[in-house]
């Protein structure tokens, strides 16, 4: 696993004196209109970060589905990124690798504006030193659960899984459901704010279960896949009094964690789209032939099947031909057959 690398002919040739220099442009074919290196860049960056933008939204649990292949960190790590670029306020709930590892890549104005809570150092105080956080994981989650400011907050949980393993499913969903609801509480009298929920879910370490129930909570959920060294995303918006939407987006993570767009598809309108199935055609490998050709369409009309009253069997059944043979049934009764029609069923003696 890992996030991608982008290929050099992306990122230019490095100098002697270790800058950049721009590859050569390519010709321009007539009529072409001429675009310069900014521009490519300013159109590239401009939507990529419409992307992140996307998958931010309003509010509430991003889930962000990830697998053994394709490993979802990276993407977790590009949006808290965006999220500060935005201004609001980041809190990371680490469980899974340490402080360090998830710091590392960012630059020092990101780190100095995350808010971190380690529970991968000693989640349950075995050590003694007083530096866990009080409560364990739910303690943690329920303290987010009480704002301290106005503005928007941004919670990321490394991972979900972990804490599946850890707390009670429905626990879990009770809390994740408070946590991404709480801006929508009528007795709080503070300036209205977006709760953001980043959740990242190794979908192979649990049953459909638990998968499905915290998809239901999700307005956002994030499936990541891929081919070569291109990482794709099936992209499921759920928004409120609106069918659910959704949309395929290739990419590349690059190493400041901003992502190099590929294209992707236009979002599409669909009841329930499950992002792990494909569609598979019922014909295939099949004994039998579902079609016929031309010749077997025209034996088929021809031919008269045995319950269809024809005007041949009509005529055979009213014009018998001379000499054909009668049939007659003769009936000669045992000894203990009951002939009295008045009372057939007195040899039952009821």
């Amino acid at each position: 696993m890992g996030h991608s690398v982008t290929p050099p002919s992306r990122l230019g040739r490095l100098s002697e004196g270790g800058g950049t220099m721009d590859a050569p442009p390519l010709p321009l074919e007539a009529g072409q209109p001429a675009v310069t290196s900014s521009e490519g860049v300013g159109e590239a960056t401009g939507r990529s970060r419409e992307m992140l933008e996307s998958l931010l939204g309003p509010g509430g649990l991003v889930l962000l589905r990830d697998s053994v292949e394709w490993e979802g960190r990276s993407l977790l790590k590009a949006l808290v990124r965006q999220a500060v670029l935005r201004g609001e306020r980041v809190h990371v709930l680490g469980c899974e690798v340490s402080e360090e590892e998830f710091r590392e890549g960012f630059d020092p104005g990101t780190n100095n504006r995350l808010v971190y809570h380690d529970l991968f150092r000693d989640p349950l105080n075995w050590s003694n030193t007083g530096e866990a956080l009080p409560g364990g994981p739910l303690g943690v989650l329920r303290a987010m659960c009480r704002r301290t400011g106005p503005g928007p907050v941004t919670i990321a949980l490394d991972s979900l899984s972990w804490l599946l393993l850890h707390l009670p499913c429905t626990t879990l969903c009770q809390t994740l459901h408070a946590l991404s609801r709480q801006d929508s509480r009528p007795d709080d009298s503070s300036p209205v704010e977006h709760v953001r929920v980043l959740g990242l879910l190794h979908e192979e370490l649990h049953g459909p279960g638990p998968v499905e129930a915290l998809s239901t909570l999700a307005q956002i959920e994030v499936t990541l896949s891929g081919t070569g060294d291109q990482a794709s995303a099936h992209i499921l918006y759920r928004r409120p009094q609106h069918r659910p939407t959704h949309k395929i987006q290739w990419f590349t993570i690059l190493p400041d964690f901003s992502l190099d767009l590929q294209g992707g598809s236009p979002p599409k309108s669909q009841p329930h789209p499950d992002p792990r199935t494909h569609p598979v055609d019922p014909a295939t490998h099949l004994t039998f032939n579902l079609h016929l050709s031309k010749k077997e369409k025209e034996a088929k009309d021809s031919l008269t099947l045995p319950f269809q009253f024809s005007s041949e069997k009509q005529q055979a059944l009213l014009c018998r031909g001379l000499g054909q043979a009668t049939s007659h049934i003769f009936y000669e009764p045992d000894a203990y057959d009951d002939l009295d029609q008045e009372d057939p069923d007195d040899d039952l003696d009821i």
